[in-house]
């Protein structure tokens, strides 16, 4: 006997006087071209239409506060944009009436004296370089501080000192004098052997001289921040024999390299 409490599994069964398609066992099929009934699709118009058919409808309404957050957005950028565009014009406009250059350097004399390299790698002496600046701009003045100046053998740093401020007007040539002094300053074991070297070989030395100035352009009432100017000046021989302690400039005045 069947549990009564027993839940139903399956699908029901067909009954035994028909066939699954639901005709009487027995009765005569449809004649052939027998349309079968399908739902027909909804009107497209009244109250069935795809506008009106709340599945398909979706609430688009705008927060009004978004819309305007961005125009405001979108006229900010645009401002920027504008302002960007005529400060750029501006800024062009400027170069080409004022046509700024940056300023000439060169050293004209090296003078090295009491020059001594010791065995345990001191080296000491004293030089004075003597250096010409050329403003070549015809409608800007230039000025500099904070001017500090290095002496080099090749990468290696001997000796520094620091140039007092100075001003140039348009077309103007200014000659700056540094002092340079090293007393027993330690450098590394190949400087010692490099300069020995080249004092033997063919009696002359080379040194690099750089300098690193706060530069400020100025046109009446334009003027420029003040940057940053690099200037380098290298193969300055000196002739420095073996048996000598001093030694001058080779070669007449050097022309250095400057940039911003």
């Amino acid at each position: 006997m069947e549990d009564p409490n027993r839940p139903v599994t399956g699908y029901p069964a067909s009954a035994h006087n028909s066939y699954p398609n639901g005709y009487a066992i027995g009765a005569n099929p449809p004649p052939s071209g027998t349309g079968y009934p399908y739902a027909a699709p909804p009107p497209t118009t009244g109250h069935y239409s795809y506008q009106n058919n709340p599945y398909n409808q979706q609430n688009y309404n705008q927060d009004p506060y978004s819309a305007r957050r961005a125009t405001c957005i979108r006229r900010i950028f645009a401002f920027v944009i504008g302002l960007i565009i005529i400060l750029g014009t501006i800024t062009f406009i400027v170069w080409l009436v004022l046509r700024p250059q940056l300023p000439e350097f060169r050293v004209d004399s090296f003078s090295v004296s009491n020059f001594t390299v010791g065995n345990n790698s001191l080296v000491s002496f004293t030089s004075e370089v003597q250096i010409t600046a050329r403003n070549p701009n015809k409608k800007m003045k230039l000025g500099y501080d904070h001017i500090m100046a290095k002496v080099f053998y090749k990468s290696e740093s001997l000796a520094d000192t620091s140039i007092p401020p100075f001003y140039q007007d348009t077309k103007n040539e200014t000659s700056i004098t540094a002092n340079f002094a090293a007393a027993g300053s330690y450098v590394d074991k190949r400087v010692v052997d490099g300069i020995n070297w080249d004092r033997s070989k063919n009696g002359n030395v080379g040194f690099n001289l750089r300098m690193i100035s706060r530069v400020k352009f100025e046109a009446k009432a334009w003027r420029t921040r003040r940057r940053f100017l690099k200037v380098f000046c290298g193969d300055l021989v000196v002739g420095i024999t073996s048996n000598a302690r001093s030694g001058m400039l080779t070669g007449g005045p050097k022309q250095c390299r400057a940039g911003i």
